[in-house]
């Protein structure tokens, strides 16, 4: 009897062992009622165009692509191969999933490239019937565009987790874990990922260093900030300011470093 009960125990034992090794760390996850969804949409849009619809199709200047929606998706032209993961036509395929009119012209559009070749021709039919068209598009399903950023934000967490040196995993994800807790964290990942990306892109780097998400969840280790929400902000100006010290044309840290920087003290809980 005595042997019997060992050896179960040994069996359970073990059982519970190979149970513990198998079992996965649970997937960090975002969550934002209707409601606080759409409110950070709206502060995105602040963000990227101070509310205005006439932004929903933009040309920066500066750049060699426009910027579209509420969340200023990038939108490469034919042969413009560029170094900025392109997001508009990811949004369209999900819009497309879900059911969503299209304009017809962008609906039949093959390949989906942006129809100005540059911001010349771009300013030049930007009263065209198919700019207003767009924009009133645009306009119309901004909630989707939300729920877009909402899911490609929550996409790239286990991305971002991965890429991190294996030593310094665990710390990532307790830093998105943390600021998952609150609306206001969640907003920060969110226009975070929008706005400058995941970090994971070889091509988003200038000198070898990157600007996304992940470059910021390391860099948080080094700020002082008493919430997590905080230690992001600061780590974040860091990063950018990086960037913006690497970055070989001097409009970014003359003109785009202050914007940046304003728009990250939008990080923070509201009241």
């Amino acid at each position: 009897m005595r042997l019997a009960l060992l050896t179960l125990a040994v069996i359970l034992a073990f059982s519970l062992s190979v149970s513990g090794c198998t079992e996965e760390t649970p997937l960090s996850e975002l969550k934002l009622t209707d409601t606080q969804l759409q409110q950070v949409g709206q502060k995105i849009f602040q963000n990227e165009c101070a509310g205005k619809i006439v932004c929903l199709v933009h040309w920066n200047q500066g750049e060699a692509f426009p910027s579209l929606g509420i969340g200023h998706f990038i939108w490469y032209p034919k042969d413009v191969d560029g170094r900025f993961v392109e997001s508009f036509p990811e949004l369209i395929a999900f819009m497309r999933k879900r059911g969503t009119t299209l304009p017809k012209w962008l609906d039949e559009m093959e390949p989906l490239d942006a129809p100005w070749p540059d911001r010349s021709a771009f300013l030049e039919q930007e009263g065209s019937p198919r700019v207003v068209e767009l924009r009133g598009f645009l306009e119309q399903t901004q909630g989707l565009q939300a729920d877009f950023m909402f899911r490609r934000a929550q996409s790239s967490l286990e991305r971002v987790i991965s890429a991190a040196p294996e030593d310094q995993q665990d710390a990532i994800r307790q830093r998105i874990d943390a600021l998952s807790t609150t609306p206001g964290g969640v907003y920060a990942l969110m226009d975070y990922v929008n706005f400058k990306g995941e970090g994971l892109s070889p091509s988003e780097t200038y000198n070898g260093q990157g600007w996304g998400l992940l470059q910021v969840l390391e860099q948080m280790s080094e700020s002082d900030a008493d919430t997590a929400l905080g230690q992001f902000r600061e780590a974040a100006a860091t990063v950018l300011t990086r960037r913006a010290s690497n970055a070989e044309k001097a409009i970014e840290r003359e003109q785009w470093l202050p914007g940046w920087l304003n728009r990250l003290k939008t990080y923070h809980e509201s009241n």
